[in-house]
């Protein structure tokens, strides 16, 4: 993080934007001096100067909802803070789950979540994990569950219900998750791909797959 933070352009302030690492939704915006922002740094749990209180104020010292420090960024005026955080419970003190009303959910960016999860039990290999297992018996193996989920999932499409047809593609993309990362590879190089295809005629794909 960059030390050279001007706190002097707006009296011995910063606006501090938080963001859900994990959602990437925008959740408060408070302000930060000097003090707050060593203490953020310190504590792993974000803090701000008070403006009305006229003291450091750690969100969630009242309510429990603290606000666990991911990273800070500095801008490129370095006059404004970026601070990724994983917030515990409601941020906004009305109860809602941002301070713009937002509902803060994951959607789609929960594939990326579910590939750093995978990542983390390919390192650790904890014992009795499903996905231990998957790691430890190889790429043939997981190449063939991805195949038998896939089968399932047509299936599930043609002669089943919905609620089964969901529940078998989720177990699809799972193991497509892990096989990815047993090969080195993210969801978000899958996403990459169908964005570059995107509004492309089929002769374009064809020739992509060259």
């Amino acid at each position: 993080m960059n030390s050279n933070i001007d706190f002097d352009k707006m009296g011995g302030l910063i606006p501090a934007i938080v963001q859900d690492s994990r959602t990437k939704n925008v959740l408060m915006l408070g302000f930060m001096n000097h003090e707050a922002l060593e203490k953020t740094l310190k504590t792993k749990k974000v803090t701000f100067w008070s403006r009305t209180r006229n003291k450091l104020w750690t969100k969630g010292e009242e309510s429990g909802h603290y606000l666990e420090l991911v990273s800070v960024d500095v801008d490129c005026d370095s006059d404004t803070v970026l601070v990724q955080a994983i917030p515990n419970g409601a941020v906004c003190h009305l109860g809602m789950a941002t301070c713009f009303g937002d509902r803060n959910e994951m959607g789609l960016e929960f594939l990326g979540y579910l590939q750093d999860f995978i990542d983390k039990r390919r390192a650790e290999m904890p014992q009795g994990s499903y996905t231990t297992s998957l790691f430890n018996a190889g790429i043939n193996r997981m190449a063939q569950k991805v195949g038998e989920e896939a089968v399932e999932t047509a299936l599930e499409a043609v002669n089943g219900t919905n609620g089964r047809l969901v529940y078998e593609a989720s177990d699809l993309l799972y193991h497509l998750i892990v096989l990815l990362s047993a090969k080195g590879l993210r969801i978000e190089d899958v996403v990459a791909d169908l964005e570059s295809r995107h509004g492309k005629k089929k002769d374009d794909y064809d020739k992509h797959r060259d």
